[in-house]
């Protein structure tokens, strides 16, 4: 086939400079080029020989799906008119036969990219557009584009596949074979942090379904599953409004972590050996840890992590095990008072145990259920124990004076244990005197009572 050297030009033109009036005469020029060239690509396919003009095949396949890319920027007719004409279709089929060829020349690659922009263009804004994309290329385009060398025709594949992506074709992601699509998207954002559109694929559209979190956890490698939490924490970290469905989904996530970490918080103790300092289950349970964290601190899914049952009495467990094991043995959780404020630890469990104590005393914010059942765990001495000063967790003090006033606050079974145990000496005066708090006589019955925390 010859192609005429002027017809890129005649069409460009007017796309670039006036989309909106340019004639549907001009989109079936572009097609038949397409076209022409698929049929071209395909018989040398089945010759099984060289493609005759290839560099001048796919210059003008570049061409025009820059033409066309081009033409459908924020114009519905235009959009429309391409997908009347198949022009979708077309080019799902072309993509389809340049991801064959084995020579991952420039060439070929901008022709890929050049492609896939003009995908993401003719959908943008228009759901019917969207539909015949999600038709002609779900998922084995998605699956071919998602793993190619190349970052921009990822990066293009992923804009394609946010821009047709909805809670309906969400849940088709569930489905035998389909889950792989969702699974490459979390691999590019943890390959690829500048991955704008994969980032978005997974806050946007996969964590409105909490079935398919389930499922994707239950495939992802523990590194992986670190990546994915990272992500839930950016989303529940938001400081945006949220409405009543997306609470919703937020508790059933809640549900769902708060399982996983029963389970899997032991992992940490693994951390008291150095050569397992980068555990990767024992990581995930730190993550864990630290996405109900900034759950239990929006009012909205607080009172639902209250009422979990064994959440409270896994927090307590195993900053119980952790502790011991810090005393046993001098490790990561061994309390350090060394540091001069210049150097920092690099250790993935720094902090686990002032995280335990946030999520302890979040979880007992006014709700006398859980002050009661920490009491008979014996978890206030436990927090008690763990007020001083510690390098390996930092602000472990100022979460145990929050643990310890909402253990306290119109508790008092609670307030009446930590005052016999300053009498007795089991509590450290000077620790409660650091936490604003100081025990009076009163009748014969000793009482915990607030005070201006003295200066330091």
């Amino acid at each position: 086939m010859e192609y005429p050297q002027s017809s890129s030009e005649r069409i460009s033109r007017p796309l670039y400079n006036r989309r909106e009036m340019a004639k549907e005469s001009i989109f079936r020029d572009l097609l038949e080029i397409l076209m022409s060239a698929s049929s071209e690509i395909e018989q040398a396919y089945k010759d099984s020989c060289e493609l005759v003009d290839r560099d001048t095949c796919l210059l003008l396949i570049a061409e025009c799906f820059r033409c066309l890319r081009n033409a459908c920027v924020e114009c519905a007719k235009n959009q429309h008119a391409m997908r009347n004409l198949g022009l979708i279709s077309t080019s799902v089929h072309l993509i389809r036969l340049l991801h064959g060829i084995q020579i991952k020349e420039e060439l070929l690659l901008t022709a890929l990219r050049c492609s896939l922009q003009f995908l993401g263009n003719i959908a943008a804004g228009n759901g019917d557009s969207q539909n015949s994309i999600w038709k002609c290329a779900f998922p084995d385009l998605f699956l071919m584009c998602l793993t190619y060398s190349d970052k921009k025709i990822v990066a293009y594949c992923c804009m394609v596949l946010f821009t047709c992506l909805n809670s309906e074709k969400v849940r088709e992601l569930l489905y035998p074979g389909n889950l792989t699509v969702a699974l490459h998207v979390l691999k590019v954002y943890k390959e690829q942090l500048e991955s704008e559109w994969s980032f978005l694929i997974v806050t946007d559209h996969l964590l409105k379904c909490p079935e398919l979190v389930k499922a994707l956890y239950a495939k992802l490698s523990n590194q992986e599953r670190v990546t994915l939490l990272e992500l839930i924490m950016e989303k529940v970290s938001e400081k945006n409004p949220v409405t009543s469905e997306e609470m919703n989904l937020f508790m059933r996530h809640a549900d769902f972590l708060a399982g996983c970490f029963k389970e899997k918080c032991e992992a940490v103790l693994k951390l008291t050996s150095a050569a397992d300092a980068e555990d990767e289950e024992a990581l995930v349970a730190i993550r864990l840890l630290d996405v109900l964290c900034e759950m239990t601190s929006n009012n909205g899914q607080l009172e639902h992590l209250q009422a979990l049952p064994g959440l409270l009495e896994t927090a307590i467990d195993t900053l119980r095990l952790t502790h011991l094991a810090g005393k046993q043995a001098v490790n990561i959780f061994t309390a350090t008072h060394t540091m001069t404020g210049q150097e920092e630890i690099s250790h993935p469990a720094v902090g686990f145990k002032s995280h335990l104590i946030r999520l302890i005393g979040n979880l007992c914010y006014k709700n006398k259920e859980n002050q009661d059942k920490v009491y008979e765990l014996d978890g206030i001495p436990l927090i008690l124990d763990n007020c001083s000063t510690d390098d390996n967790n930092p602000f472990v003090n100022q979460w145990a004076v929050y643990a310890i006033r909402n253990l306290t606050e119109q508790n008092e079974r609670n307030q009446e244990l930590i005052a016999q145990m300053e009498e007795k000496g089991l509590a450290d005066n000077s620790a409660l005197e650091s936490m604003g708090l100081e025990i009076e006589k009163q009748d014969d019955k000793l009482i915990l009572r607030s005070v201006r925390k003295k200066p330091s």
